[in-house]
C-alpha cells in the first residue's frame, strides 16, 4: 500500500494533537554534513536510549514545561507549558525560521516516539514550503513509514553497543547489538530525499561493530554517506580517540562505501547544543 505524501495544510490542525518539547530554537547545525547551515531546532522531550556521551541528557524524560526562542539567534527565552498543540507549534516554527531555506531539525530526545504529533508537524511545516531535517536514532521505521517522503534529509545515528544501551524498562531491539534495526531503519529512510548515517567514535568503539555498520551500510546502498564522529568528552566519556586511531577507521570506512566524511561536533565552539 503506497503512502499519499502530498503535504495536507489541514493536518497539523487536527484537535487533540499536541507535542510534548523541551524546547525551540534558532542556532547552526552542528553536526554532520550540513554542519554551519542556520537551523530551528525543535527538541521533543523524551528518549528511549541512554548514550554515555549524551550531550542532551535533560531531554531523556518529557518535562511539564518547554521554552521558546523570542528572536531568531537571541538567546532569550520564554517559557511554555506542555504538551503544545501541533498546528500552533508549526505557526511559531516558520515564524522564528529566517529564511525559506533554514533547516528545520525534529530532534530530541527520540521525535519519533511522538507519532502523531511528529506527523502533524511534518505535514504542517511541508505545507509551508519549510525545509525538513529528521535527527533521530534510527529504531522506529514503521513510525517515519508513515511521513517519510515528506522528510529533506534524515540524520540517522547508528549507535554501537560499546556506548549505548537501552533506557529504563525499554527492552533491546532483537538481533545482533543494534544492527539489525538499524538496516531496517536505513531501508525506509532511502525514501526520503536525502539520508546519512552517523556514528560517535570513542575510546571503546570496537573494530568488529564498526565492520557490522559498513556491511549493514553497503547492503542497503554503499553510496549513503557516512559520517564519523569522534566523540566530544562528557558525561560518561572523559576522552577522545587519538588522531591515529580515527584515521585507520576512516581509511577502513572508505575501503566500504563510497562516501565517508570524519567531522567533529563544532557547537560546543559556540556554546549551544
Amino acid at each position: 500500500m503506497s503512502i499519499d505524501s502530498s503535504p495536507d495544510p489541514t493536518e497539523a490542525k487536527r484537535p487533540g494533537v499536541g507535542a510534548s518539547l523541551v524546547e525551540v530554537f534558532t542556532s547552526a547545525q552542528g553536526e554532520g554534513p550540513e554542519v554551519g547551515r542556520t537551523t530551528v531546532f525543535v527538541r521533543f522531550g523524551g528518549c528511549d536510549l541512554r548514550c554515555r556521551w549524551c550531550d542532551s541528557p535533560h531531554t531523556w524524560r518529557p518535562v511539564a514545561d518547554w521554552r521558546i526562542e523570542t528572536a531568531p539567534g537571541s538567546a532569550v527565552f520564554e517559557g511554555r507549558t506542555n504538551p503544545v498543540d501541533c498546528g500552533e507549534l508549526v505557526d511559531v516554527i516558520d515564524a522564528l525560521a529566517p529564511s525559506p531555506a533554514t533547516w528545520i531539525s525534529l530532534t530530541g530526545g527520540e521525535p519519533l516516539l511522538q507519532p502523531e504529533a511528529i506527523e502533524a508537524v511534518a505535514r504542517g511545516l511541508a505545507s509551508r514550503g519549510r525545509r525538513i531535517y529528521l535527527e533521530t536514532h534510527g529504531l522506529h521505521g514503521s513510525v517515519l513509514s508513515r511521513f517519510v517522503e515528506l522528510i529533506d534529509l534524515v540524520s540517522m545515528d547508528w549507535k554501537l553497543a560499546s556506548d549505548v544501551r537501552p533506557g529504563p524498562g525499554v527492552e533491546a531491539p532483537p538481533g545482533e547489538d543494534f544492527h539489525d534495526a538499524h538496516e531496517a531503519f536505513l531501508r525506509v529512510a532511502t525514501r526520503a530525499r536525502q539520508v546519512y548515517v552517523k556514528t560517535v567514535l570513542t575510546p571503546s568503539t570496537r573494530d568488529e561493530e564498526l565492520e557490522a555498520m559498513f556491511d549493514r551500510i553497503a547492503r542497503v546502498s554503499s553510496g549513503i554517506p557516512l559520517v564519523l564522529q569522534p566523540v566530544t568528552p562528557m558525561g560518561g566519556i572523559k576522552a577522545i580517540p587519538d588522531s591515529k586511531q580515527l584515521l585507520a577507521w576512516l581509511a577502513r570506512a572508505e575501503a566500504r562505501l563510497a562516501d565517508v566524511r570524519l567531522i567533529p561536533q563544532t557547537h560546543p565552539i559556540y556554546g549551544a547544543l
